[in-house]
């Protein structure tokens, strides 16, 4: 009998040796998986972040583009009614002021590159014929800047983010006298989960 009890005793030892190592796999599993998962969200959070700080400085460089336009520029004249271009539609128009009429766009269109060791920047406008071109602005690893206009927008390359920017001019907002230009960024092409977009206003006469 003492033979046999000694016998059946290490069969009792290996088969929880086994129970405890498949617990202790399936532990290690389920805090792999949790800590994967937090990796993924840590990553889409910054991911957004920086998407939010890039659309949160072409808000502001739009603003301050639209700032600089005299008071009388077509640019920022409301012709008819309380406003003139749009936040939810590209919208364009016709506006004459005084002896001046141009061809308005409320909306541009960024996109930006690091490809080859360069930063680029391409926007939209308009030449002197009123038609639309797109710029490019280059800054190369030598700290040299290399501009570029061409009539359609350049080869989208693997790392380009699009962005796309929309205005609209408010008369008399808040106040009799004054407009308000308020400006939203939205991400085109998102590569997270969440939607990327940004707005801010200004106020001048």
């Amino acid at each position: 009998m003492g033979t046999l009890r000694s016998l059946r005793k290490p069969q009792k030892q290996s088969g929880f040796t086994i129970i405890e190592t498949m617990v202790a796999i399936v532990v290690l599993t389920i805090g792999l998986m949790g800590t994967a998962a937090l990796m993924t969200q840590m990553l889409s959070d910054s991911g957004h972040s920086r998407y939010m700080s890039i659309a949160s400085m072409l808000t502001s460089e739009k603003l301050e583009d639209l700032n600089r336009f005299p008071i009388n520029d077509p640019a920022i004249a409301v012709p008819a009614g309380q406003t003139a271009g749009s936040l939810t539609a590209d919208t364009s128009q016709s506006v004459t002021v005084g002896a001046t009429t141009e061809t308005v766009d409320y909306f541009d269109v960024v996109q930006l590159s690091s490809g080859n060791g360069g930063i680029s920047e391409t926007s939209s406008g308009k030449d002197a014929t009123g038609s639309t071109v797109y710029t490019t602005i280059t800054h190369q690893p030598d700290g040299t800047v290399v501009s570029t206009v061409n009539a359609a927008l350049p080869p989208v390359a693997q790392d380009t983010v699009t962005f796309n920017r929309r205005w609209v001019i408010e008369i008399d907002q808040p106040v009799v006298g004054v407009r308000r230009i308020s400006v939203l960024v939205t991400l085109k092409n998102p590569l997270l989960s969440q939607a990327v977009t940004f707005q801010n206003s200004m106020v001048r006469p």
